[in-house]
């Protein structure tokens, strides 16, 4: 009874004297109870709680896109002082490089995608997804303005605008179609998941309707003719792995249809593959004429019909031919989405087919917008425009001649700064920088060489001439992810202590290393479990062992456990029991 009393005249102590609000902290210890109270506001100075520490504002970092630069830069972040939001149209990622394996069932669609939500969910840092798409970049305010996916209930009626401290834009591309009268009604893509998915129908489409007895044998032969525009990597694995799904599935399936199917495919250029060796480009070639698919080089297509394509040819006079076909995919290259072209006029950035950033991936004229992945290119510094700014920090001692000494000192800042350099005297074969400057200065000693600004310009007058344009991969975009968000990890320890290059045209250092794209080899499966691979130490192997370097490859890529298990599984299944010809 007393406990009670007690406990009522405490409660009525709270009620008549709210400004004496208490906090109460209850420690169970040893079966026993501690309760503790002090005044939240006592007029005293001795029982005063210092008021609250107010919370660092995070800074918000807005991605755009989740294919592979941003995927990449999405699970290498980690550094907890960001909140990042990520928008995108489709709320996973994709392996591409299987998309030509599920347009014929090699592999199922599911087994090569993973939610973002799932991939980021275990992040230390706040990240929060957005099921939009961005069609407008406010450099200015800094802000994007997005409306939801179009395939959503509210058909893209609510736009919102998002906040960002940080931009990186990784949105990739779209097909570039050069304007050619017909494709995008006629021609299918091969860029995402549903693009694979709708050709996969088609296909079995094609063979279905090829089988129906009221048609003609003329009929039958366009409906069974697959045409693919393109003989860079995707349209020829395409081409592949549809020779290997007719010949070693439908054609069991459909024994009346063998004798009209027919592939050909069309390539503006002399020669398919041309990014790979030349002992790739003829194999492949030779082996295509083997299988019977008809590869017609110096072929340009110049319009596109519902039942025939029409190219160009570059020798005979430039003749233009027709030829019917029953289903035709156009992988030619990629171009520029319009929210990027719109940005790009925005920023001054025209007549570039692509954002330009500079070697850290920052948007030229933008200090927060960064750009990576197949919507962005890096232009390079020239070293000529920058060799007074060079030649001056080289001259330590303002003799206005540069030594071989004082140039060493300052190379492998240049060689960082400007990877031509490098690039250029491993072509030429040179065993360091004395062998570049002796060629301007002529036979002496080397010593004895000691040049002035223009007998530094004629030394370093051809070093330019190695850049080269990234290609648009899904490698590069993946190395690109992966550097900027190793920058955004060290930012602040960048601002102290910097880790880049000499600065040639001002004081200091760059806070970073510039972004160095590492070519780590290519592949080019040919069909009948055989593949090209092109290594790193021009390194070629074609055959079946390539074809299991390609599956090793290819499975450790994948981006989780879940989609490795769900490949492999797809990779076994197709070889006991053939590919699935459903049309689903």
């Amino acid at each position: 009874m007393n406990g009670l009393s007690l406990f009522k005249r405490a409660s009525r102590a709270f009620d008549d004297y709210p400004s004496l609000a208490k906090l109460i902290v209850v420690c169970t210890v040893s079966g026993g109870g501690y309760v503790a109270y002090a005044d939240a506001n006592s007029s005293n100075g001795a029982h005063a709680v210092a008021p609250p520490v107010s919370e660092i504002r995070k800074k918000k970092v807005v991605v755009i896109g989740t294919g592979w630069a941003g995927t990449s830069f999405l699970k290498k972040l980690n550094n907890p002082s960001y909140d990042v939001q990520v928008i995108s149209p489709r709320n996973y990622f994709a392996f591409t490089p299987l998309l030509p394996s599920v347009t014929c069932g090699t592999v199922e669609a599911r087994s090569i995608v993973e939610p973002i939500r799932s991939i980021v969910k275990k992040k230390s840092v706040s990240v929060s997804y957005c099921e939009a798409e961005c069609f407008k970049i406010d450099a200015e305010n800094k802000k994007v303005y997005c409306r939801p996916n179009p395939d959503s209930s509210m058909n893209g009626k609510e736009e919102f605008a998002v906040d960002y401290d940080y931009l990186v834009i990784a949105m990739g591309a779209r097909p570039n179609t050069f304007n050619t009268p017909g494709v995008v009604e006629h021609c299918n893509f091969l860029k995402e998941v549903e693009d694979a998915q709708r050709i996969r129908r088609s296909v079995i489409d094609s063979f279905e309707r090829a089988s129906l007895p009221t048609l003609s044998d003329e009929e039958r032969k366009r409906i069974l003719h697959f045409v693919v525009v393109g003989g860079g990597p995707t349209g020829v694995e395409f081409a592949a792995e549809l020779h290997d799904f007719v010949n070693d599935d439908l054609v069991k399936l459909y024994p009346a249809a063998k004798d009209f199917v027919q592939i050909t495919i069309l390539e503006a250029a002399d020669h398919i593959l041309n990014m790979f060796d030349k002992r790739i480009t003829d194999f492949a070639e030779k082996k295509f004429h083997r299988d019977g698919i008809d590869v017609k080089l110096g072929s340009m297509v110049v319009k596109v019909s519902d039942k025939e394509i029409s190219t160009k040819a570059r020798g005979n006079g430039g003749e233009i031919t027709a030829m019917p076909y029953g289903m035709v995919v156009w992988s030619t290259g990629i171009g520029t989405h319009p929210v990027i072209r719109s940005f790009m006029q925005q920023i001054g950035q025209t007549n570039r087919r692509a954002l330009a950033t500079d070697e850290w991936l920052r948007v030229e004229g933008c200090n927060s917008i960064y750009a990576l992945g197949d919507c962005a290119t890096i232009n390079q510094r020239k070293v000529m425009e920058d060799i007074a700014a060079i030649f001056k920090k080289a001259d330590k001692d303002n003799s206005g001649t540069l030594t071989v000494k004082e140039f060493q000192e300052v190379i492998d800042d240049i060689c960082e700064r400007y990877p031509q350099v490098e690039l250029y005297l491993k072509n030429k074969k040179m065993r360091d920088i004395a062998d570049l400057l002796k060629m301007a200065k002529g036979d002496v000693a080397k010593e004895a060489i000691e040049l002035n600004i223009e007998e530094f310009k004629k030394a370093l007058s051809e070093v330019d001439s190695q850049m080269k344009n990234l290609p648009a991969t899904a490698q590069v975009a993946a190395q690109q992810g992966t550097y900027l968000a190793n920058c955004f990890n060290r930012m602040e320890e960048a601002e102290k202590n910097p880790e880049g290059p000499i600065r040639f045209r001002e004081e200091g250092r760059h806070r970073f290393r510039p972004f160095r794209y590492k070519h780590l080899g290519q592949f080019a499966p040919l069909g009948g479990e055989q593949t090209a691979a092109q290594l790193p130490g021009d390194w070629v192997s074609i055959g079946h062992s390539s074809q299991w370097l390609w599956y090793s490859v290819y499975a450790s890529k994948l981006v989780s456990w879940r989609t490795r298990a769900l490949v492999i599984t797809d990779w076994t299944r197709r070889f006991v029991f053939g590919r699935d010809s459903s049309r689903i």
